[in-house]
This record gives structure tokens, sequence and C-alpha cells, in this order.
């Protein structure tokens, strides 16, 4: 980042959104190794245009999300780039958890006994969120998992591998178009652990710095190129 003009902590299993500018840059930090983000992105200008996780993988060849991978939306554009990662593998592919997982595994508490230590899930957050800006249950989509790492065992089935937790573990996003940002930090869907766990997120936001000819995310793939070139025709006379 060339700068960091904001800085906030969201506690965890809590939500929140904003608007990042095209040239912005967002600085996400796991405070305590038990961090989960969940995310989605939308066009401001068009809410109809949003991440599209299965082209972020199919198009760069790739599983998980680290740095040099760029972050697409459904019409073959680039919402962000990953320009760092001390964590080294996300999670695009598992979902969000919901209220019916949440209840199976720590049992029910909700808001109007618990207050603030109630256990939100991630696909009501996300609803809260969204609803701010008029979207609903439709407007969901496949999401970002930021600091959860997946694997899988010999019969196929994914699991969390917690061995990759680290306390103050980051990741770096540049905003390569103007980008309506909706993230809670409600456990990850395949969460193991006994307790509910609320790992609190470090958000850093500033300017990006200027992409150069060397550019990680823009060589990392050819596909990237395109996607670029496809940010740049979007972008004439704006």
């Amino acid at each position: 980042m060339k700068s960091i003009d904001y800085t906030t902590t969201i506690p965890g299993a809590s939500h929140w959104s904003f608007e990042a500018r095209r040239g912005s840059a967002m600085k996400l930090t796991d405070l305590s190794g038990a961090g989960n983000v969940g995310m989605l992105f939308y066009n401001p200008r068009n809410l109809l245009e949003r991440y599209n996780a299965p082209d972020t993988l199919k198009c760069q060849h790739t599983f998980k999300l680290t740095a040099g991978h760029c972050l697409y939306s459904d019409m073959g554009r680039i919402f962000a780039s990953i320009t760092q990662d001390t964590f080294g593998w996300h999670d695009t592919v598992s979902g969000t958890s919901h209220k019916t997982m949440v209840e199976k595994k720590w049992g029910q508490r909700d808001y109007q006994t618990q207050s603030n230590n109630w256990l939100q899930n991630g696909f009501d957050a996300f609803l809260v969120e969204l609803a701010k800006y008029g979207l609903g249950r439709a407007d969901t989509a496949a999401n970002i998992n930021w600091f959860s790492k997946v694997a899988t065992n010999d019969n196929g089935a994914m699991a969390l591998d917690t061995s990759a937790n680290q306390a103050s573990a980051s990741v770096e996003l540049r905003f390569e178009m103007d980008t309506l940002v909706v993230l809670h930090t409600c456990p990850h869907p395949l969460e193991a652990s006994a307790e509910y766990p609320r790992g609190d997120i470090r958000i850093d936001l500033g300017e990006a710095a200027p992409i150069q000819e060397d550019d990680l995310c823009l060589n990392s793939r050819p596909e990237n190129a395109r996607g670029f070139a496809n940010n740049a025709l979007y972008h004439i006379g704006v």
C-alpha cells in the first residue's frame, strides 16, 4: 500500500460493507490467528455485476487464492488483485455458514438473550449488509473465505487445515475498479472447533501503489492481461 488512510477493527461474528474506489487498497490482518473473513464483491454502478468464484479459479488454473491472483466479476472484469499475502491459501469454494450449521455445532444463542455474544452465521450477516443496498437472498453468490485453508482427505472430503492459522497473517488487495465490498467475520462453514471462534480482523484502507509493467498480478497468467484489458475498456472516458 502506498498509504494507510483509515484503520478499523471488525470483531469476530460481525459484518461490514463499504465502497472501495478504483486505485485504492485494503489490507486484512487476522489479529489472533482464529479469523475468517467471508467476502462478496459487487459493481456499485451495476449491482448485477458481482464476484464470480468459478471464473476466478478456472481462468487462473487454481483451486486456492493467494498473491498474484485476480478476483473476477461475472462480466470478465477484475474487481481486485491480491498484491501481498503472508497466509498463502484462501478458500472460495466452501460457501458460508448458515443458521442451522451454527446451531448444530454450537447451540442456539440469539441476540435478544445474549446481546453481542450471540452466535451469528455468515449467510444472515451477508443479508443484513446486502439489504443496505437493496439486495437480498437472490443476490448472494459464492464468496471468498480469507484466512481459511481447505484440504481434502483420502476420501475427497474437505476440511479446514488449521495448521495454516497464524496470528498477524495479512492479505492485501488493490482495487482495479470501483467495488462494493460486503464482508462478515463469522466462522467458516467447515469450522470444527469446540467453541464458537471469534477472530478479530483489522482493516487498513488507503491508496494503492501504481501498477508497473512487471506487476505480479498482471503477469501471473495470460488471462489476467485480458482481464486488465477489459477493465481498461470499461474505464474509457471515466
